[in-house]
This record gives C-alpha cells, structure tokens and sequence, in this order.
C-alpha cells in the first residue's frame, strides 16, 4: 500500500512472501498513477536491492512491472 507519490517495498516482505509460496521465481508490480511509464530512480533502486536479496536464497526476480494507463514496463 501507498500514497500517490509513494509505496515503501520491504524487501523482507518480498522474500518473507516468496519462502511462504515455496517460489523459485516472483514477479513484482506497482503502479504510475501519473501515468508515466518511465521508472524513477528509487524503482531502479529498489529493483535492484530486491533482487540481490532474492538471490541470495535462490529465487529469481523476473519481472518488476510499472503499470500506467492501461500500459506496462519492465524493470
């Protein structure tokens, strides 16, 4: 959950949630309420801590989607 400016990702709550699923793979998303698909540097940022954190126990991050106006990016 967030704000119209922000969502805070606990990289905690990624893995926490991927090790209950028994996942070997996760796909993260979130939305552009601006409808600007171009990812910020804090997106970057948290894509790449995500999936540094992800390897280490195996599971691979495929995708971070941005979704805009009916549109989408990966990361």
């Amino acid at each position: 959950m967030g704000s119209i400016d922000s969502a805070p990702v606990y990289t905690r709550v990624v893995a926490s949630r991927a090790l209950a699923h028994q996942a070997s793979s996760v796909v993260v998303a979130h939305s552009h309420p601006s409808g600007v698909l171009t990812p910020s540097h804090s997106d970057i940022a948290v894509t790449q801590k995500v999936s540094k954190a992800l390897m280490l126990l195996d599971i691979r991050l495929l995708y971070h989607l941005i979704v805009a106006e009916g549109r989408c990016v990966s990361l």
